[in-house]
């Protein structure tokens, strides 16, 4: 279409504050901040941002559900995106028909028969863990959540121990952190020298390459390849429609995400799991009633609810790719990043009455809105790992919930803490517990 005949932009008021002083005010307080464009602009505002530049921002169900469906040649993944971190061949970089053959590839690990034999992998792993829990006095479960869900990944990824996933247990937890802060903060990328944070990223990746590329050797040699289940054979194994093979690269990128993506944010809602149950006691009581009757209908609910008050992502984006692209009200030009404001539609009492409510029996044999609580993003985009995620969580609860007493508290809802990408209870979820007779 000639320039001349484009349809003119139009996009939502916002602050005409310097770019500067938004930016500054996301970082400070990100959720409060879009509390209050909301209430000033209503469902749809535009701010300035020092990486992403200028972001059309929505929490209206049905301009999110266009978003999503929107073609990935019409609007797909930023250009300032977690890639930068991950690398160029992870999920977060790749885009268009190389993201749809990755796609293909990997999403056959985590749904089906494959996906539910990954449930004796966590319970055992859970157990494994808070074996040394101590009993009777205050703790953070985070730091345990964060455990558990990295060797759950790294079991699912390689499985298989040895000397290269002790090294990576060393090495992931830093490196994800670290990664987590430059992914919002590319001014701070930069190799100083040798010094700084970007060059301690940059280091902590050589090591990480050396280890994967000491794996796939193993992997390759390995006689027995086609009998194995875990991701890296599969991957080693996968072949393009073109009979192609993915090159070590693209492994190492495509399970770096997968590592990193794969246990932060669970583990982080599973602390939340613990701050919001420890302020329910009544809830708490029944969940404990039906793990023990090996019920687990409220416990699902229980944990779409956590995520919904406490969305550890508070925002997904796309960007333009077309010429302009029309989403509900707005026309939006090439360039312009619009991003779904998670937080924001989770708090919509036109969605969720009540919304400040914690009340997991809203979705007691109810289906969460598909456009509405969006806790692993949509479309093409949503996340790949979310069943994997899903069942995690779930084993995770419901062998605390049988192996231990939580006890209740009155104290004051843990505040939010942001850890770069991720949003988390600022104490970590401090959890007092009591292993129950017999267990």
């Amino acid at each position: 279409m000639p320039a001349a005949t484009l349809p003119p932009a139009v996009l939502p008021d916002g602050p005409t504050s310097p770019r500067l002083v938004q930016a500054l005010s996301f970082a400070i307080a990100r959720r409060r901040t879009m509390e209050r464009l909301r209430a000033r602009y209503g469902s749809a505002f535009t701010v300035e941002s020092l990486s992403m530049g200028r972001m059309v921002m929505l929490a209206d169900p049905a301009e999110v559900r266009e978003l999503f469906q929107t073609a990935p040649e019409d609007a797909d993944t930023p250009d300032a995106n977690l890639g930068a971190v991950l690398g160029p061949g992870s999920f977060f970089a790749i885009r268009g028909e190389e993201h749809r053959r990755q796609r293909k590839l990997l999403t056959p690990p985590f749904h089906g028969r494959r996906l539910r034999a990954y449930e004796s992998l966590i319970e055992h792993q859970t157990r494994r863990e808070t074996a040394s829990w101590p009993q009777g006095r205050p703790f953070p479960v985070m730091p345990s959540t964060m455990r558990i869900t990295l060797n759950v990944i790294l079991g699912a990824v390689f499985g298989a121990e040895g000397a290269e996933l002790d090294e990576l247990r060393t090495l992931l937890p830093p490196m994800v952190t670290l990664g987590s802060v430059l992914a919002v903060l590319p001014t701070v990328r930069r190799d100083l020298g040798g010094y700084g944070p970007g060059a301690r990223f940059r280091r902590y990746r050589r090591r990480y390459d050396a280890v994967i590329n000491r794996l796939i050797d193993r992997a390759t040699g390995d006689p027995g390849l086609g009998d194995r289940d875990d991701v890296l054979a599969m991957l080693v194994q996968a072949r393009y429609d073109d009979g192609s093979a993915m090159s070590r690269s693209e492994i190492a990128d495509q399970l770096l995400t997968l590592l990193a993506a794969g246990h932060e944010t669970t583990a982080t809602t599973l602390a939340w799991a613990v701050e919001r149950l420890r302020r329910h006691p009544d809830l708490l009581r029944r969940l404990t009633d039906e793990a023990d009757a090996g019920g687990g209908l409220l416990r699902a609910a229980t944990l779409i609810e956590v995520q919904r008050v406490r969305p550890v992502i508070e925002m997904t984006s796309r960007q333009v790719r077309a010429e302009t692209l029309r989403i509900g009200r707005w026309t939006l030009p090439r360039a312009t990043v619009v991003t779904a404001c998670i937080a924001l539609l989770h708090d919509d009492e036109n969605l969720f009455p009540d919304p400040a409510v914690f009340d997991p029996d809203r979705f007691v044999g109810a289906r969460a809105d598909t456009y509405g609580w969006i806790p692993f993003g949509g479309g093409v985009r949503r996340c790949i790992g979310a069943a994997f995620a899903t069942l995690e969580m779930d084993v995770v609860l419901r062998t605390l919930l049988r192996d231990f007493s939580l006890e209740p508290t009155t104290a004051a809802p843990e505040r939010s803490h942001s850890r770069g990408v991720a949003v988390a209870p600022a104490k970590g979820g401090l959890a007092v517990v009591h292993r129950r007779a017999g267990r």
